[in-house]
């Protein structure tokens, strides 16, 4: 298998996507943080002293995504349509999920934005609770779906059905 961003000698290069054809894309991507009860607790209260946690870590999330070409050396800037960054709360866990989506009608997919977008939510949300629990661990990060382009649509099934497991 070739990888894209190489040329004939090897050197990096960004992907000319100038000839591909415009469609709709989407991606999704997920991660979690787990931290300790007392942490949990505090968040879902909104009594972290640096404000509400979760509200803090969307806005970052969107702005993450926005990003992502300033961040990742060979990503396109895109024209994003839609960027939402949503949790969900795992209490049996002591786990925060993170999701985010982003759309675009273009050239090239989202992929990136969408896990940029994960990623910044949840260090942020470190950044805001490590005064309280520095243990916390980031992980489970993965691209659940994305439709659009050439290759279509993709879902990581079975990343889904090993997290709910």
């Amino acid at each position: 298998m070739n990888f894209s961003h190489f040329d004939e000698q090897g050197n990096a290069w960004m992907v000319d996507v100038g000839e591909k054809e415009e469609t709709n894309r989407e991606a999704t991507a997920r991660g979690s943080i787990f931290m300790s009860r007392e942490c949990l607790k505090m968040v879902k209260e909104g009594t972290m002293k640096k404000g509400d946690v979760l509200g803090v870590a969307r806005v970052a999330g969107i702005m993450g995504a926005k990003r992502t070409s300033e961040l990742i050396p060979l990503c396109h800037l895109l024209n994003l349509t839609k960027l939402t960054v949503d949790f969900m709360v795992h209490e049996e866990r002591n786990e925060i999920e993170a999701v985010c989506t982003a759309r675009t009608a273009g050239r090239t997919g989202v992929e990136m934005e969408a896990l940029t977008g994960v990623n910044v939510a949840l260090l942020t949300i470190y950044d805001m609770c490590k005064a309280v629990d520095k243990t916390m661990e980031l992980g489970h990060i993965y691209l659940a779906h994305k439709s659009g382009g050439k290759s279509g649509e993709f879902c990581n099934e079975g990343r889904e059905q090993e997290r709910k497991g």
